[in-house]
């Protein structure tokens, strides 16, 4: 019988699964905006201070409405695996604490409305536009929190607590521009409503960096999966 394990045993190195959920969602945006102005669909500018677009956007018309969906679904399924992974790397680094339990469920969560949002984007009517706006903030939201679990595990093992701040800090930043966009919603909604593509393209930037600093953390780590065979 053969019987699936996740440990630091020689095997399959899983850093891949970490970069490939980081990398293809932050890869995807940027190919959907540059085919999007080729194209003529959205201006040509830098989203992340021009705010001339939001994502969803750039992945509604033309050819970058395939591009879009046809790597974020793959990119929700590798999300949902990772975070899962995830549990059992804390777990093999020694987190005896209940943090790693959360992290499939928030990632598979997360990921679920990730793949609403994706589906939904470039169909009109209020429903496609209610799936849109709830996706993407819960997606942003649970990873978020899911991230933040992550990096505050860290902090209990004291060979990767340096690690644990850095990862901590990344979440901060997160939070303090997801902070910063809610007081102007507020404060100055005027100033806000020209700006708050930014803020997207922003807080996905930090979010996929914090994917891609754990795929590196799982490859020094030397974090595998390995296939035993029980007689």
């Amino acid at each position: 019988m053969h019987d699936s394990r996740v440990g630091a045993a020689a095997g399959l190195p899983l850093w891949g699964i970490a970069l490939a959920a980081g990398l293809i969602p932050l890869l995807t945006i940027h190919v959907t905006f540059v085919t999007s102005v080729v194209e003529g669909h959205v201006p040509w500018c830098v989203p992340y201070w021009d705010a001339c677009t939001s994502i969803s956007r750039t992945g509604r018309h033309g050819s970058s409405y395939f591009i879009f969906k046809g790597a974020m679904l793959p990119a929700a399924l590798l999300g949902i695996f990772f975070w899962w992974l995830s549990a059992g790397w804390l777990r093999q680094l020694g987190v005896q604490n209940a943090m790693p339990a959360w992290l499939p469920w928030l990632g598979l969560v997360g990921c679920v409305f990730l793949a609403a949002y994706t589906l939904a984007l470039g169909h009109s009517g209020d429903t496609f536009r209610m799936i849109r706006r709830t996706g993407v903030i819960l997606y942003f939201s649970l990873t978020f929190i899911a991230q933040l679990l992550l990096s505050a595990a860290l902090l209990t093992v004291p060979a990767w607590q340096s690690w644990g701040r850095r990862l901590l800090r990344l979440c901060q930043t997160a939070l303090a521009i997801g902070i910063l966009s809610v007081i102007l919603t507020v404060v100055a909604y005027p100033l806000y409503s020209q700006i708050d593509d930014a803020f997207e393209w922003v807080l996905a930037l930090l979010l996929n960096t914090h994917g891609l600093a754990v795929a590196w953390l799982w490859w020094k780590s030397g974090f595998r999966a390995s296939l035993h065979t029980d007689d």
